[in-house]
């Protein structure tokens, strides 16, 4: 086995362990289980646990999101404070400026990545897991929890005529109606990354203050809004069925959580935040403190702060004079 098998070696056996208990507990209630759709229930249902698992991260995302949206004009004015100076000094103070400019907002440039990194190795893990099944089965062998006759059943289950092991590409097993799997592939691949699209979407449209929205960040989230359904939708052609269903269960999830943040915890001097004063402000309630906003005293102060103790470290040192 390889390195990166044997890092997933202990995804493989999480995720089909989760995906079995919930096909276990559906065959127990009643429902088929070699049918192809107890195993596509299962699959949801790995979804629904690993997304749970994962809601305090997405607290964390959004706080950091937050940070790096609210920490725009701060950043544009050290940025222009500096700006034509290269000796090392300066960038030295540039530097250390803006880590703590990070640390201030609580935020880095990375956190708002951490739920898929997170994510991504169950993702090659349910990967593995589906894309293996064939082999497995023709092998005599079980894969991660899954025994070998669980592995059978899963290779003979479908959803509409198409294997949940068959993909776009590589197409099913012989004696399947090839057209099926090509139809139902592409409208699961076509289902994930629209509604990647959708939730990224929604995100600049309504959750970005005007700051963030003309900062180098928003075009660094233009490229990522076009750029990530490209990739999943060229990638899509080479997952299992059950793979695109993971990922699109996994994007409606992200889709639900960020309009529910959108609407009730905005962004500060968003559309969205607007619309929630409103709304309250129809209603006779008192505006919100927004999650993430802070007082203008507050950030005053912390800025001076933070450059007054870039100034004095690129202050010049004086020489210590000679003793008479």
């Amino acid at each position: 086995m390889d390195i990166f098998g044997t890092i997933l070696a202990p995804f493989k056996w999480l995720v089909s362990a989760i995906m079995l208990g919930f096909h276990d507990g559906l065959s127990f209630i009643g429902l088929p289980p070699e049918n192809g759709w107890t195993w596509t229930l299962s699959i949801i249902g790995l979804v629904l646990v690993i997304r749970a698992a994962l809601i305090p991260v997405f607290v964390k995302q959004i706080k950091a999101q937050r940070g790096m949206q609210l920490l725009q004009p701060d950043l544009k004015k050290m940025q222009a404070k500096y700006k034509g100076k290269t000796d090392q000094l300066s960038r030295q103070a540039m530097a250390q400026e803006q880590m703590a400019l990070y640390k201030k907002h609580g935020t880095n440039p990375f956190s708002a990545c951490l739920p898929m990194l997170i994510q991504m190795p169950f993702f090659f893990a349910l990967f593995q897991v589906l894309s293996g099944i064939t082999q497995a089965r023709q092998a005599g062998q079980g894969i991660g929890a899954l025994s070998h006759e669980q592995v059978v059943q899963f290779d003979e289950s479908s959803i509409f005529g198409a294997p949940l092991s068959a993909s776009l590409l590589h197409g099913g097993p012989a004696g399947t109606d090839q057209t099926v799997v090509w139809i139902l592939s592409i409208v699961m691949i076509l289902a994930m990354t629209a509604s990647q699209f959708i939730t990224q979407k929604q995100i600049m449209a309504k959750n970005m203050s005007e700051e963030a929205m003309a900062s180098p960040f928003m075009r660094q989230q233009k490229m990522m809004l076009y750029v990530l359904p490209l990739v999943f939708g060229i990638g899509g052609i080479n997952f299992p069925i059950g793979v695109l269903i993971y990922w699109t269960t996994t994007n409606l999830w992200t889709m639900g959580q960020q309009f529910f943040v959108i609407r009730r915890m905005p962004t500060p001097g968003s559309p969205a935040a607007k619309a929630l004063a409103e709304r309250r402000a129809a209603k006779g309630l008192p505006s919100l403190p927004l999650v993430g906003a802070k007082k203008d005293a507050d950030v005053a102060a912390e800025v001076a702060a933070v450059e007054l103790k870039a100034q004095q470290r690129i202050q010049p040192q004086r020489k210590n004079r000679k003793k008479k």
